[in-house]
């Protein structure tokens, strides 16, 4: 049953004055106000975190209200933890005791609930008035699990730009604590299905799935090829504006693609500082990553490795060859089908009426692309629109690039964040011991 809903409220901070557009957990007392003073608080976060806090939240409260009172919330969040771990249902008697028919969650799932949770609740106890509130308080830590902290401690501290500031007396305090409540320990799992889309496909997907009424469809084509031979992720094409793409100077036949930051990014005109005063001052748009995640022109931003001042990064083709195929489709696009905007909006797709593409249009398109050349779109399969991203990873280590060269080819800012593009299968390794026994 549930007991709370999720709506769209406007909300200012009486203390700056900053007006933001949050999600907001109602409940029979009315919204609740802690918790958006919590999520203005990090305003700075993705729509998708906030999303999964106020999911997180109303579960708690469903819980609350349909299960048995606790006398001490350590034991009530226990209890919870642990109806998301197994379930609520009764199979024996096809039945629910509380009401709440939950299935069991996967590990990770219950473990992110757990965080979001557990964040909210330390946000309460800094505040005034809430010394007491912290629903998963710390306990002495073990003797491994001490170890296990620090081990963290030292992984992030080498990832970690200006580590140096950081305390030493803050993590020795650290380490010796652990949380009071927490989901059973994850199973660690090397994912052997190769998620990257089949390179013996990716021609013949651009060249034979992308096609209108017989014609082929340029703006999908160049698109895939940023994804693809650029290595881009799907979000970050569709804040590209038009000037962003250009001829390389030192290479008159290839393109050259720069994806600047959607707010920070310099702006086209000089008049303006960044983009995000451009887009308000110069269109009725604001940053793409500004709009809810709700909304249709929502793009997310992952906040990826920059290489100019300026506030971009620029698109390394692999194969280099692709950046002028890439050239000849993008000029094909603007000449025979792109549609030019009658609002002055500034992005390089856009759709049949002359608006900003979307993410969700190109998603559809992409799949029908996919079944049109027989494959089915699937993540294992690694047809799906993130599955380009992977080929480009593992393609570029096939070339023989190093570790540290691969992060600035995808734009990573920790080394180690790319592992996960490349990492071999199962059959990749047999093919390797069979190559060295020879």
């Amino acid at each position: 049953m549930l007991h709370t809903l999720k709506l769209a409220v406007s909300y200012t901070d009486t203390a700056s004055g900053n007006q933001h557009q949050l999600p907001a957990v109602y409940t029979r007392s009315g919204i609740l106000i802690s918790h958006l003073r919590y999520l203005a608080w990090y305003s700075e976060k993705s729509d998708s975190w906030k999303e999964k806090s106020v999911q997180a939240v109303r579960l708690l409260i469903d819980y609350i209200e349909s299960a048995r009172e606790f006398k001490k919330t350590t034991a009530l969040l226990k209890s919870f933890t642990e109806a998301l771990v197994t379930g609520t249902i009764d199979h024996q008697a096809s039945n629910c005791p509380i009401g709440l028919f939950w299935e069991p969650r996967d590990l990770t799932v219950a473990n992110n609930i757990l965080f979001h949770i557990t964040h909210y609740t330390d946000f309460l106890a800094r505040q005034d008035g809430y010394d007491h509130s912290r629903i998963n308080p710390f306990r002495k830590a073990t003797g491994w699990e001490e170890r296990m902290n620090w081990c963290a401690y030292y992984h992030k501290q080498a990832n970690v730009f200006l580590n140096h500031l950081s305390s030493y007396s803050d993590a020795q305090k650290a380490a010796a604590q652990k949380r009071l409540i927490y989901t059973p320990i994850q199973l660690m799992i090397s994912n052997d299905k190769a998620e990257r889309f089949p390179e013996d496909k990716i021609e013949s997907l651009i060249n034979d799935g992308f096609m209108i009424k017989g014609v082929p469809d340029y703006r999908s084509q160049a698109i895939t090829m940023l994804l693809n031979y650029g290595g881009l992720r799907k979000s970050e094409v569709f804040h590209i504006f038009t000037s962003d793409i250009t001829i390389h100077p030192n290479h008159k036949d290839e393109a050259l693609v720069r994806v600047y930051h959607p707010v920070y990014g310099k702006s086209p005109d000089p008049k303006y500082k960044n983009r995000y005063e451009y887009l308000l001052s110069e269109t009725c748009y604001k940053p793409r990553n500004k709009y809810r995640i709700t909304e249709r022109l929502y793009s997310g931003w992952k906040n990826p490795l920059m290489t100019s001042k300026d506030g971009y990064f620029e698109v390394i083709f692999s194969p280099t060859y692709k950046a002028k195929e890439f050239l000849s489709t993008w000029v094909k696009y603007l000449k025979y089908q792109r549609v030019e905007p009658g609002d002055n909006h500034p992005f390089a797709f856009t759709n049949d009426r002359g608006e900003p593409e979307t993410l969700k249009n190109f998603q559809r398109r992409h799949k029908r692309a996919v079944e049109r050349i027989g494959l089915e779109c699937k993540k294992e399969h690694g047809t799906t629109e993130h599955g380009h991203r992977h080929a480009y990873g593992y393609r570029a280590r096939q070339l023989g690039l190093s570790q540290v060269e691969l992060q600035k080819a995808m734009h990573h800012k920790s080394p180690n964040s790319c592992l996960v593009y490349i990492k071999p299968t199962s059959d990749d390794i047999r093919t390797e011991m069979r190559e060295s026994e020879k």
